[in-house]
């Protein structure tokens, strides 16, 4: 069974405290002689084997190897209409586990839920939590970031440079048919679907999974999935 990961600002350290080191020692309950591994979220993963707890939130270990862990090319942005309810933080935990690299919440021309103006910091941090657990149960050395959310009319500063390419039912390109490239933008739409206008908006490359139309909260792990099999990140 793999090591349980906790988010540590020094992994190299072999200390862990705060919120995550309640975690492990509170919820968790790590105890002397059990291995966990530390990672800062940006690549570096410790394995410790734990020497000392100490209060609800202290963990001290001997740090037995340090990893530097590549990013998985091609890196993939996934911009996801922001669904509604239950069904947003649904869609980033399932995203992180297929491998999204970062995370950009989308209010699309179809989009029903909107977050305002005094609740957005909110909503966003939501967002960000479920990524660093999402992170944590797929034993992930990087967490994926997830930026401010944006409109159809914003995407272009999100897009620039990258491979974009668009979730349609209605698209002519399979997704095995894709040649990738480095950086890989991965447009998921809202329960509604993207109109005709929005998609010129949005440009790239329409493309299609297969027969079947899945869901909002779905469709990134499903791609994430076959971009993984298709390339190198697998």
């Amino acid at each position: 069974m793999s090591l349980p990961y906790f988010l540590a600002p020094d992994p190299a350290s072999g200390r862990l405290g705060g919120a995550e080191g309640r975690h492990a020692v509170t919820v968790k309950r790590v105890q002397p002689g059990e291995r966990v591994v530390l990672t800062d979220g940006r690549g570096t993963a410790a394995t410790v084997e734990v020497t000392s707890v100490s209060g609800k939130d202290e963990l001290r270990g001997e740090v037995l190897a340090v990893d530097r862990v590549a990013p998985p090319r091609p890196r993939v942005t996934v911009v996801q209409a922001i669904p509604k309810g239950e069904r947003a933080e649904l869609a980033v935990d399932l995203a992180v586990q297929g491998g999204a690299d970062a995370i950009v919440p989308w209010i699309s021309h179809r989009t029903v839920a909107r977050w305002p103006a005094t609740k957005q910091d909110k909503q966003v941090e939501k967002w960000r939590s479920a990524a660093q657990a999402a992170a944590k149960q797929s034993r992930r050395a990087w967490v994926p970031e997830v930026s401010s959310p944006v409109t159809t009319n914003q995407l272009a500063g999100v897009l620039g440079g990258k491979q974009v390419l668009v979730l349609h039912e209605s698209a002519a390109t399979a997704l095995r048919e894709v040649v990738f490239g480095p950086e890989v933008a991965l447009v998921v739409g809202p329960e509604g679907g993207i109109g005709a206008e929005e998609l010129e908006l949005i440009g790239g490359t329409a493309v299609k999974l297969g027969p079947e139309v899945l869901r909002t909260a779905t469709a990134a792990l499903a791609a994430l999935s076959a971009i993984g099999v298709l390339t190198a990140r697998w």
